[in-house]
Formats: structure tokens, sequence, C-alpha cells
């Protein structure tokens, strides 16, 4: 019986189900903040700032047509997904020094509907 309604209880929860389900779709179209520097996809090259294809897993500074900055080279990161949600939050402090010129993402949900979408992103 208290299984059961366990159960109950967390298929009820709002917030059970809105903290387990990231849409790559809403990613996508929150990635429309970054394409101004950024590239993504069969045709990306690295432009004001570098392609992202593959990002998730790849050493920092590691997109061989993009002139980074020495903070960046020097940070010695490897972009996983808990680097890349405090990077997106705020560069400055993941990076100090980095020349990306961004302010950061504050929305929880919409950083993790960005990084589904990177994950769907192939490698170069």
């Amino acid at each position: 019986m208290n299984r059961t309604l366990l159960v109950l209880a967390l298929l009820c929860s709002h917030s059970f189900f809105a903290h387990a389900v990231v849409d790559p779709v809403a990613g996508k179209r929150a990635f429309a903040k970054c394409a101004s520097c950024h590239n993504v996809g069969p045709n990306a090259r690295s432009s004001f700032g570098p392609q992202l294809n593959g990002v998730v897993g790849r050493p920092a500074a590691s997109a061989s047509d993009y002139r980074y900055s020495q903070a960046m080279k020097q940070s010695g990161l490897v972009w996983s997904e808990d680097k890349l949600r405090a990077f997106l939050k705020s560069p400055d402090k993941v990076v100090p020094g980095t020349s990306m010129r961004f302010w950061g993402l504050g929305n929880d949900r919409e950083i993790d509907d960005l990084l589904a979408y990177l994950r769907t992103t192939a490698a170069k």
C-alpha cells in the first residue's frame, strides 16, 4: 500500500516530470542566442566563435579553425555537460579572461534544453 502511494505521488508531481524531460527542439530555439557567433551542423565552420559540433566531451580550445584566447587554451577543460552548464551561466567565472562576450543564460531549463540540442550535433 505504501509503495502504491509513493508511485502515485511521483506520477502526480509536476516537478518530477519537469526536471526529468529535456527538449532538444526547444534547445534548438535557444541556440538562436548563440547562432550569431557559433555554428552547428554538417557545414559548420568557426566564425566569430568556434563551431560547436560534438562539443560535449570535446577538449576546450580544440576546434582547429578557430583562434582561441590564451585563457581558453590554458584552461585544460574538457566540455562535460556540467562544465558547459556552468560556462553558459557565467563564462568569465569558469574561464577568467575568456574572449567570449556573453552575459550568460540564467534559466536552468533553457540550458538543459540547449545541451540536449548540442548532444544531437555530430563531431566533425
